[in-house]
Parts: structure tokens; sequence; C-alpha cells
């Protein structure tokens, strides 16, 4: 009789679970649409991921064909934005090298996510000496600028879009770690933890199944926040000559190449530029709209 009544208490606690994140997604979509930086953020961000899935196909000219007898034209027909030093085509390089700046950025991102989240986890639940010895961690990785850690470990492991990767997504895991660290401690005082606890959970299923699910809001809010910062520092990385290497059509390293022409040929640092502008725009305006949506504690 008691495995009966607990099997139908856990099937009580799981229902209830799944109508209330069912009824928060609806009330989470209908604040996006509401938010009109959300909406054009989104909109940029799917515009890249579309250039991101068909840029090489629709690409007029192989970016790495060298063509010197049509160096640094101006944008024309033939060209939209013009060529290089080396005669090829930036409107090629560019829609090509969205795959490299925007590969990066959500891999940096994705890889200091799931660290700092497994930290963040970890210290945020069990706590004492173990919380102890994370923060302290953390806190040390926090005392250096984080630009000034990618150098170092990028001048450590050697100039490739790899250890970029690596680099930038290093510098993000304390941020991950400290606002899952917060949720998950005031999420595990909540009265439904300590009824999946009675019903004989163990630590790995509560941490998964019921505190990672509900503490997915800020995680998500700080991936689109630091896909950003991101794709920023791995341009920037780039531009110092230490992420793609020559012939490479990566928008960072595309703006370094450009940096020698501004006064002869200035669109060729001009587009490269305006792309990672953008892009760094649509994350920040979504990254704000997902905020408000998702923070009960902001206003309309």
């Amino acid at each position: 009789m008691d495995k009966v009544t607990t099997t139908i208490d856990h099937a009580v606690l799981v229902n209830a679970r799944k109508a209330s994140r069912k009824k928060n997604l609806v009330s989470f979509l209908n604040k996006i649409k509401k938010n009109k930086a959300a909406v054009v953020g989104g909109i940029i961000i799917l515009l890249y991921i579309l250039m991101f899935l068909i840029g090489p196909i629709i690409a007029p000219y192989d970016p790495f064909d060298v063509q010197l007898d049509q160096k640094l034209q101006g944008p024309s027909l033939d060209h939209l934005m013009g060529t290089d030093d080396k005669g090829r085509d930036i409107l090629s390089r560019i829609l090509y090298g969205s795959r490299l700046s925007l590969g990066v950025g959500i891999s940096a991102v994705l890889f200091g996510g799931t660290i700092g989240t497994i930290l963040g986890l970890i210290s945020g639940y069990y706590g004492r000496w173990i919380d102890s010895i994370i923060s302290r961690i953390l806190d040390i990785m926090l005392a250096f600028p984080g630009i000034l850690l990618a150098l170092a470990i990028v001048s450590a492991l050697g100039p490739s879009l790899i250890n970029v990767t690596i680099a930038v997504g290093f510098f993000s895991i304390p941020m991950f770690a400290r606002i899952v660290r917060g949720s998950t401690m005031e999420v595990k005082k909540l009265e439904y933890i300590d009824a999946v606890k009675t019903l004989g959970a163990n630590d790995m299923t509560i941490l998964i199944k019921h505190i990672f699910p509900n503490i997915l809001s800020p995680i998500i809010v700080q991936a689109s926040m630091r896909l950003a910062t991101a794709i920023l520092s791995a341009a920037g990385l780039s531009f110092l000559g230490l992420g793609a290497q020559p012939p490479s059509p990566e928008w960072g390293a595309m703006l370094s190449n450009g940096r020698d022409f501004l006064f002869t040929a200035p669109y060729m640092a001009l587009f490269p530029g305006i792309m990672i502008s953008i892009l760094v725009l649509g994350f920040n305006l979504f990254g704000d709209g997902l905020r408000d949506a998702l923070d009960p504690r902001m206003k309309n």
C-alpha cells in the first residue's frame, strides 16, 4: 500500500511540474513577442543562422581563389563588397566566415557554460567545504580580466581557432558558475525538493531532473548575453593574429587584414566590421529581451 501511495504521489508531482513548465513556456513566448528589442534581436540572429547554414552554398566565388589581376576592386555588380589585396571576393569570404565566427562563439559558450553549470550545481547543492574550494577557484579566475586571461591561454597553447575557443570558453566559466550556484541554493530550499528527497531520490536525480530544469532561465539569459562577448573576444584575438590564420576568412582576421588598406580600400575592413557589430547587437538585444521576459521582478 505504501509503494502504491508513493508511486501516485510521484506521478502527481511529475504531472504538476510538467503543467507548470508548459504554462511558463506560453507566458515566456507571449512576453518575448511584446518586447520589440527581443524580436529585432531574434530576427538578426535568425538571419545570421541562415547565413551560417546556406552561406557557402550561395557564395558567388571561391573565398580562397586568388586573382591578383582583380585585387583591390571596389564594390561593383561583379563583386558586391569588392575584392581584397589578393583579388578574393569579400562577400564570399564573409559568407564562408560566418561559420567560423558563429561557430567559435557558440562553441566557446557551450564549453564555458557546461563546465560552469556543473561547478555551480555541485557548489550550490552540497555547500560547505566543496562550495568553499570551488568558490575560491572561481575568485582566482575572476581576478584576471577576461581578455588578458584569454591572451595568456592562447599565447601558451599557440594561435589557432580551437585554442581561441578554449580560451574564450575558459574565462566564461566563472560567470556561469556563480549564477548557477546562487540559483541552486535558492531552489534546493523549496518544499518540493524536500518532497522528492522523501520519496527516495538520490542527489544525481535531484540535480538533473528537479533542480537543473528550474534554473534554466538565468542560464539561458547568461548564454545569450555571453555569446556576444565570446564572438567579439574571438574576433579580437583573431585581429591580433592569435586566432584564425591566413587564408582563413574569419571576420576578425579579415578586419585585421583590412587595416593596412584603410585609406586605399576601406571596404576591406568596413564590411567585416559591420557584420561583427550587427551580430553582437542582435545577441545583446535578444539577451536583454530574454532577461526581461524570464525575470519576474521586471516590470512592463
